[in-house]
């Protein structure tokens, strides 16, 4: 599994030359509404299973949580089952917060 700092995901994201990823926001309704990457798709963690279907197995895909470790853990389903391009957004939204965009709300 491949992990990617915030600050190397804003890159990523804003360089137009390179294929836009998933970004698979796996944290709870609660979570994702009080913030959250735009753009980003919310499938919380215990539903992956059940809706990994919706998601391109070919496509990259960032996983994201909080801090990194429930994403992880998507992660590392995602690519048992066949997901190609899988990585974690390491520090997770908190990161991405702190390093990226500091309007964001942290909890």
């Amino acid at each position: 599994m491949q992990n990617l700092t915030a600050p190397e995901l804003a890159v990523w994201l804003a360089d137009e030359s390179r294929q836009k990823p998933v970004l698979l926001d796996v944290r709870e309704p609660w979570e994702y509404q009080t913030c959250h990457i735009a753009g980003s798709v919310p499938i919380p963690m215990n539903t992956v299973p059940a809706r990994m279907q919706e998601l391109d197995d070919e496509a990259p895909i960032i996983c994201i949580c909080h801090h990194g470790a429930r994403s992880m853990s998507v992660a590392a389903f995602l690519e048992r089952n066949g997901f190609a391009n899988v990585i974690n957004l390491t520090g997770g939204i908190h990161a991405w917060a702190l390093q990226v965009d500091q309007s964001m709300p942290t909890y």
